[in-house]
């Protein structure tokens, strides 16, 4: 079993290799106008997740924790929709991050459920 800091460590790890292979997949995408702005808007989230999650980590009380891993779950659903347009528009493709994005999307939904079930307690 993880403690919360050995958890956190791989998280901010994780995200932050989320980031870097979606820096690599924007790079690879067509150079159209399409592509260039529906690119950006994945590449701004995306890179958020690692950011934000960060800022989860020196949250100064749980109400702070909580809020900012709010804010982490709203930038990995972005992401993941980002990616479902650029699937579905035929702009590109990305098996593993589409399947990384729905990972982290689970793992930090639960996160903050559990968190806001503690302060609620």
């Amino acid at each position: 079993m993880h403690s919360k800091s050995d958890f956190a460590n791989e998280m901010k790890n994780r995200t932050k290799k989320f980031a870097v292979e979606s820096i690599r997949h924007f790079r690879s995408l067509p150079k159209t106008d399409e592509a260039r702005i529906i690119g950006k808007q994945f590449l701004r989230s995306s890179t958020s997740v690692a950011a934000n999650y960060r800022a989860v980590c020196r949250a100064r009380s749980e109400a702070e924790f909580y809020s900012k891993l709010c804010i982490v779950v709203e930038e990995i659903d972005e992401t993941v929709l980002w990616l479902e347009i650029m699937q579905e528009a035929d702009i590109s493709t990305s098996d593993t991050l589409q399947k990384e994005a729905d990972e982290l999307m689970k793992i930090l939904s639960v996160s903050k459920k559990k968190v806001a079930t503690n302060l609620k307690a």
